[in-house]
């Protein structure tokens, strides 16, 4: 057995909505208002790409390190809790 990794990171990269945990976390963090809420209209029921929340990043009323660090989330680095809850 073999890993096809253009598959998996092609696979990866096609479903953006992953990082919205990530996004989450960071808003609450923050003490924005409602995150969940936020990207519950944002994601429901739809495709979204990295773009996509770029630009719902971009419009967020946070400072501007906070959407940098925002920005850097993607599919391929977050892992959430993963790692700690696979250590046994």
């Amino acid at each position: 057995i073999s890993v096809n990794k253009e598959k998996i990171t092609g696979d990866l990269l096609s479903h953006g909505e992953v990082v919205a945990e990530a996004i989450q976390t960071v808003l609450r963090r923050e003490g924005y208002k409602v995150p969940y809420e936020a990207l519950k209209k944002l994601t429901r029921g739809k495709v979204i790409t990295m773009d996509d929340f770029g630009k719902f990043i971009d419009n967020l009323k946070v400072s501007s390190k906070t959407k940098s660090e925002l920005k850097k989330i993607t599919p391929e680095n977050y892992t959430g809790l993963a790692q700690k809850l696979s250590v046994l």
